[in-house]
């Protein structure tokens, strides 16, 4: 590419994922130019690398999809209640094709750095195979959990035997039959694969240090008349969508929880259970911010699990004790309790019994060695900003981004930040993000970024830039809000807790899906209030 076309370039969007296919959509339908890198050779994101077994979305399909299309959601089909990665990945390879967008990525491709010229407002994006190209605009559509954590185990790479993370999953998968298998880490991946390899390993240690609290999905296969009745209301549960809390078509109880009898209560959270899900800690709602109905939740969540492991004392090690019944994002899973009650597996608490080693042979506790063919790491991301330190972004005066959130991110709306004019994020930090549908939140960001860009264009501005004014007292707003709930009461990855030497924020606007698209368009509507907007100089 000559570097005539280079420096014409209006926008470069990193990551095709949803909200990079999106916006690559979006822009071109305003008539910009666009580029689009995407380190991996093919479209989805999240869950292009996310393969391991058993791995599906905790959000039901028929909302885990694109809403500006109703040609697309009358078209596509989906299978089940709940999507697999394969489906989703399926679906978004789908819509790449049908919209052509696969002319305006350039895959394989992984972006280093992002530079502001202040003379001409323009940035410098380089990528690792030295191109480097120019744009008015920089998205950063790099996804929330796209940087996994290996943890810093010695010895590890001496182990003799197959290492696989979650997040890179060999495409072609594994088969673990007759093999001695260790998984370390029991959040969400851990407990979508661990039943699964479970039934094909000889013998299954899981390596658990904090339990989770995980509802089951009740995943089943949707029935036509399900999807003909969901394709001939989607206008009306898109509505209750982009209303709702987190992006999801949801109703809480209309009692709060010490309002409904016992009998009320526990036939809501049964209903609930029924249907299945993370939306189990939005029953009723006031669970997630009165301590007493937080309660009434876990003892009832208690209840469930303890019916289905065999073993007491197993039973105690899997339920967690050490945070409010939701204050963590709460699994979705498939036989994953009862797993722990098959002859094969073995829960190994390193609470109790650390890890101390790995060496060619297994795993090493401070209480004995376990011998090992293959290891699973099952241990996470580096969440909401971890991808976004691994580019090195420079605004104004040589500031960069990495230093400026060293204490901890700080954003305005989530999508701007000060010293960093033209530079938008797609729901990264302070945003709701994955405490939303991600895929209506993907959309939102990117309407409202688009819309911006038409209001400079359209007023003659070359750029706009949030103000350190509105940075600090969106921060502020995001801690008040997240204060008066139960949220912060759990060393959480929404505060950066499983990160050594992170910062302890909380990273999220915790207020509602609904409430923080109608502070967006205020602050739009007022002319982008708490934004500066610039003339070329």
């Amino acid at each position: 590419m000559s570097s005539a076309t280079e420096s014409s370039i209006d926008v470069i969007v990193v990551g095709a994922g949803f909200g990079g296919l999106y916006a690559l959509h979006k822009f071109r339908e305003q008539g910009l130019s666009v580029r689009v890198f995407e380190a991996a050779p093919e479209v989805g994101g999240t869950w292009y690398f996310n393969r391991y077994p058993g791995a599906r979305c905790d959000v039901e399909s028929l909302d885990y999809c694109y809403s500006f299309s109703p040609e697309l959601q009358q078209e596509w089909t989906w299978t089940e209640k709940y999507a697999t990665q394969s489906e989703i990945l399926d679906y978004m390879t789908w819509v790449a094709d049908k919209l052509d967008l696969r002319s305006g990525i350039t895959f394989n491709t992984r972006v280093v750095s992002s530079v502001l010229d202040e003379d001409t407002l323009r940035w410098t994006v380089t990528t690792d195979s030295e191109e480097m190209v120019t744009a008015r605009f920089v998205v950063m559509a790099t996804g929330p959990l796209s940087s996994p954590l290996t943890p810093d185990i010695p010895g590890l790479d001496t182990f003799g035997g197959d290492i696989y993370h979650t997040a890179h999953w060999p495409h072609e998968g594994v088969d673990f039959t007759g093999k001695r298998v260790g998984v370390i880490g029991t959040g969400s991946s851990g407990v979508q694969s661990i039943p699964i390899i479970a039934e094909q390993a000889a013998e299954l240690f899981v390596f658990q240090r904090t339990p989770n609290y995980s509802v089951p999905a009740g995943n089943r296969p949707l029935t036509a008349e399900e999807i003909a009745h969901a394709k001939a209301n989607y206008d009306e549960r898109r509505r209750m969508s982009w209303r709702s809390g987190g992006g999801s078509p949801h109703v809480a109880h209309p009692k709060l929880t010490m309002e409904a009898t016992p009998e009320e209560r526990h036939a809501a959270f049964e209903e609930r259970w029924h249907l299945g899900g993370v939306l189990f800690s939005k029953t009723f709602a006031d669970q997630m911010i009165n301590i007493e109905a937080n309660e009434e939740a876990r003892k009832f969540y208690e209840e469930k699990i303890r019916a289905v492991i065999d073993d007491p004392e197993v039973a105690e090690l899997l339920i967690p004790n050490d945070h409010p019944i939701g204050t963590k994002r709460i699994c979705t899973d498939t036989n994953y309790f009862q797993t722990f009650n098959r002859p094969n597996v073995s829960l190994v608490s390193v609470r109790k019994t650390p890890i101390e080693s790995i060496d060619a042979s297994g795993i090493t506790t401070s209480a004995k060695h376990y011998d090992l063919d293959a290891i699973v790491l099952a241990t996470g991301f580096d969440a909401m900003t971890g991808t976004l330190a691994k580019i090195d972004i420079v605004g104004r005066s040589g500031r960069k981004l990495a230093d400026d959130w060293s204490h901890g991110p700080r954003t305005y709306l989530g999508l701007g930040v000060d010293g960093f004019p033209n530079l938008f994020l797609v729901s990264g930090p302070g945003a709701p993000a994955v405490l939303a549908n991600m895929v209506l939140h993907a959309e939102a960001h990117i309407n409202w970024i688009c819309d911006a860009v038409g209001y400079l264009d359209q007023h003659g501005y070359a750029a706009i830039e949030a103000t350190a004014d509105a940075v600090d007292t969106w921060i502020a707003d995001c801690n008040q809000r997240a204060d008066a709930t139960l949220f912060p009461h759990a060393n959480s990855w929404y505060v950066g807790a499983n990160v050594p030497g992170k910062a302890r924020v909380f990273m999220l606007f915790i207020g509602g899906f609904a409430t923080y698209l109608d502070i967006c368009a205020e602050v739009a509507g007022a002319g982008y209030k708490g934004f500066r907007l610039l003339k070329a100089s």
